[in-house]
């Protein structure tokens, strides 16, 4: 996933677009659906002897991958851009009121709506407790590297987006797993304590502090060694979430292949919060008479989901085999079409917005 180091946000040089494999994300999410569902059907034995090679239960093939996935995305966010908030404080207030007291809360209630009630007749009895963990965890972490692609499509503020992006991923250190416990809490879903404290340490502080330590050795080689070095780790990102993705539906699969309707019912509540959110973050901007190119970045890190986080965080909590990885991969298979028509109806109602 590309996005821009510190000083390309400062200058604003990048062009607004999204490369061939992001646009595509989806397609190619689709396509290991089908591959791990396929490889799990006929190559059972090799998926069960790696679903056995855990520690202290963290799958360790996993763990490689979502370390991959996650540290070439923390490379790219500069914390020290942090004291720019200043500059649109009330456009970073709707951010964070919109992030962190709106969002997981309206999930966790649309999930109890749909999965516990509406769905359920539909869904798998053992799974539902699951299915409302997995869109608990998805909506808890905000969205960060893919930000920053949606905030150029807008023509958003760069120095905005950057610094948005740092203070969330700093109150996702210390906010994220008494978050999800307090949600899952009011789900009357038992909070494994230990399992969801290592899967912070493993998946935010561990890559952060990793991360940030890169981001330093590369950056005093200049600018252009850090490109350089960006340019060929980013791809990384992608890569080892769609290996992670065939890995888990090699698990789903037999799951997948009995109940189809499961992908599609998951998704309603995903679709739901995600309209409501980047709706209510783009209005409030408006009504506090911030600019657009601040609304936007706002209401599209409101929309979006840190994913990869969500990922390994159900894989760590309830397992490969659970239908909390199964709804967070749901939200992976829908992201990228769906925040583009985010981004094509913000661009659309511009001059609706600058008429307030």
């Amino acid at each position: 996933m590309n996005t821009p180091n510190l000083a390309t946000a400062r200058h604003g040089t990048q062009k607004p677009v999204i490369s061939f494999f992001e646009r595509y994300l989806s397609v190619w999410v689709a396509l290991c659906i089908v591959a791990g569902i396929g490889l799990g059907q006929m190559l059972s034995g090799v998926f069960q002897a790696i679903g056995r090679m855990q520690y202290a239960q963290v799958n360790l093939p996993v763990g490689v991958l979502i370390w991959v996935m996650i540290v070439p995305m923390l490379v790219k966010v500069d914390f020290g851009s942090l004291h720019e908030v200043r500059q649109h404080i009330k456009g970073i207030g709707v951010t964070l009121v919109v992030n962190w007291l709106v969002k997981p809360f309206t999930m966790a209630l649309l999930a109890w709506l749909f999965i516990k009630h509406l769905f359920a007749p539909m869904l798998p009895a053992a799974q539902l407790d699951s299915y409302v963990a997995g869109l608990i965890l998805l909506a808890a972490a905000p969205c960060t590297a893919m930000v920053f692609v949606w905030s150029r499509l807008t023509g958003g503020d760069p120095l905005f987006t950057l610094s948005q992006v740092a203070l969330n991923d700093s109150i996702m250190v210390v906010a994220f797993a008494p978050l999800v416990a307090l949600l899952l809490g009011i789900s009357a879903i038992t909070v494994p304590w230990a399992t969801l404290l290592t899967s912070v340490a493993l998946y935010i502080v561990i890559p952060v502090i990793l991360a940030q330590l890169l981001r330093k050795v590369l950056l005093s080689r200049g600018d252009a060694a850090f490109e350089t070095a960006m340019a060929k780790i980013g791809p990384w990102s992608i890569a080892a979430l769609l290996a992670t993705l065939v890995l888990l539906f090699a698990f789903q699969g037999e799951a997948i292949l009995k109940q189809p309707l499961v992908i599609v019912l998951l998704a309603v509540p995903i679709l739901i919060q995600v309209f409501f959110n980047a709706g209510l973050a783009y209005w409030l901007n408006r009504a506090v008479g911030e600019k657009h190119n601040i609304a936007c970045p706002s209401a599209l890190i409101g929309a979006s989901n840190f994913f990869e986080l969500a990922v390994a965080t159900a894989i760590g909590l309830f397992g490969f085999h659970s239908g909390a990885a199964l709804a967070t991969v749901v939200g992976v298979l829908i992201e990228v079409p769906v925040m583009l028509l985010v981004v094509r109806i913000v661009n659309r109602s511009k001059n609706w917005y600058e008429c307030a």
